[in-house]
């Protein structure tokens, strides 16, 4: 008996007691853990865990929005931006990148210098940003293969914590959650960035009134 039988037999032992009419859904699972353990100032708190990551955090106001972006994309050298299709189209900087539009090739996708996002959500107690492929996010390659993200939230959608955010998803969406630039490390504690994922990620908050 190989191990992929072990584990099949019990699994089938575990739903042996399951009526055969019995769907997902029907045996409700009770959610009443605690929720909220954010500070006041969730956004606050989501810049400041966003940062630990050592990603970039940059929070403005609307009406200063497209100009933090255009200047984050000027700091960065980029050449090549990829904007997903429904990106806010007010939010996209006039400069000297050629901006490349979907679909493309995975070559093509992997040689481009950055991809300009926005997300579902935001996590403030574990600096997490939760994409799941709706408007202005693009598909999951696009937010894997470029060297350099550059993610746009909104202060209304931090939440406090993982469960908040959880109850705003749709499971049946391809839900990728971010906590920093791609980055592991060896044995050693030696870090290295971008293994799978972009090298570099910048992460713009817009509120009505940033923090100081």
């Amino acid at each position: 008996m190989t191990a992929r039988d072990t584990v099949l037999g019990r699994i089938r032992a575990a739903l042996a007691d399951v009526p055969a009419e019995e769907a997902v859904g029907d045996a409700p699972v009770p959610r009443d853990y605690r929720r909220g353990r954010a500070e006041a100032d969730a956004v606050g708190l989501f810049a400041e865990r966003v940062a630990d990551y050592r990603a970039r955090v940059v929070q403005t106001t609307p009406e200063r929005a497209r100009a933090t972006i255009a200047g984050l994309l000027a700091g960065s050298d980029v050449r090549t931006l990829v904007v997903p299709p429904a990106f806010p189209p007010d939010l996209v900087p006039e400069g000297p990148w050629q901006r490349l539009e979907e679909p493309l090739e995975p070559g093509d996708l992997e040689a481009a210098d950055t991809v300009l996002t926005t997300c579902r959500a935001g996590i403030a107690v574990t600096g997490t940003i939760v994409l799941d492929a709706g408007p202005g996010q693009g598909r999951r390659a696009l937010t894997l293969l470029p060297d350099h993200h550059l993610c746009v939230v909104r202060a209304e959608q931090i939440v406090a914590d993982v469960p908040d955010a959880i109850a705003l998803l749709d499971p049946g969406r391809p839900l990728t959650f971010v906590s920093g630039p791609s980055a592991t490390s060896d044995i050693e504690l030696d870090r290295v960035e971008g293994v799978h994922g972009p090298r570099s990620l910048d992460v713009v908050i817009v509120r009505e009134e940033p923090h100081v």
